[in-house]
């Protein structure tokens, strides 16, 4: 019942499968919601508990209340009352909400921001900065990304979409540990499990050198919306090399049926600031600012 509601709902992405969310069950205590209105499944809430607090869901980038299309502001705020009075049953004491970024729904669906100021007083906890294209409207590369481009044409530098998740993964392994001291959010094996379950959703696009090596790469999520990049990792030889610059020009000039492409964010780890570099990069690809946000407050 879970999964077939998220199949419908105006602002859902395979993120909330259950397939998708409880690949990381062992770290989390699931604390899922169900809102039925007159005996009709009306809304999902994907979420965990830690503690007295209920998270909307700490495992995920985004996880606020999905929604079918016949969910009105009234009734979603009638919808929060009775969350918020069974939270209160299950012993918890406050609710740290992130709500799903407007460029994932299908069609409008911020009812719930409404019922966080209206019904529940919430407050704004942190907001961070994604950088966002709208591919029908690309913004175009800044100089120094076209200068890597010429560089990586130059040098013969060739794209690619890859099933090699291993060898991405050293790459990914080694630039985060020598760039911020930090590893991949998902492990490898967890990885390769996610692509097994959704192979058209998760993708791995490389650029390689002539001789087959693979310099750099993207995993990105195919939502119906939005293309997302997951990760983003280049080798310091694929660095010199521009190909980074020469992917993302070939990706964005595919004929994608989603009208975004989201570079996510580029705040530090538990932090609102950016980190300078990272947010460079995506800004000369053409990326501007689509805020996530987490809000809070009291039961």
């Amino acid at each position: 019942m879970w999964d077939a509601f998220v199949e419908k709902a105006r602002n859902a992405t395979f993120l909330f499968s259950r397939d998708y969310m409880d690949y990381h069950a062992d770290r989390f205590t699931d604390h899922s919601l169900m809102v039925f209105k007159r005996g009709k499944l009306y809304a999902l809430l994907p979420g965990n508990m830690r503690g007295a607090v209920f998270h909307s869901h700490q495992g995920l980038t985004y996880g606020g209340l999905l929604l079918g299309r016949d969910a009105t502001a009234d009734g979603v705020c009638d919808a929060f009352l009775a969350i918020n009075e069974q939270l209160r049953r299950d012993g918890l004491s406050h609710v740290v909400y992130k709500p799903i970024p407007h460029i994932y729904h299908r069609i409008p669906a911020e009812e719930d921001l409404y019922a966080l100021f209206v019904r529940c007083r919430a407050v704004l906890l942190s907001r961070n900065v994604s950088s966002t294209i709208v591919l029908d409207r690309r913004i175009p590369f800044t100089e120094s990304r076209c200068s890597g481009l010429r560089k990586a044409l130059h040098n013969g530098i060739v794209i690619s979409e890859s099933r090699d998740l291993q060898s991405f993964w050293r790459i990914l392994v080694d630039n985060l540990r020598r760039r911020y001291a930090a590893s991949p959010v998902h492990s490898l094996d967890e990885m390769r499990l996610l692509m097994s379950r959704f192979p058209d959703a998760i993708r791995l696009y490389v650029a390689a050198d002539a001789e087959g090596r693979m310099l750099g790469g993207t995993i990105l999520y195919l939502t119906p919306n939005v293309v997302h990049t997951q990760y983003i990792s280049a080798s310091e030889e694929g660095k010199q090399l521009g190909v980074l610059d020469m992917l993302f020009d070939n990706l964005l000039s595919r004929s994608w049926q989603q009208r975004y492409f989201d570079f996510g964010t580029s705040a530090q780890e538990d932090s609102c600031e950016v980190v300078a570099p990272l947010l460079f990069q995506k800004l000369g690809f053409g990326g501007r600012a689509v805020c996530y946000d987490t809000y809070r407050y009291d039961l």
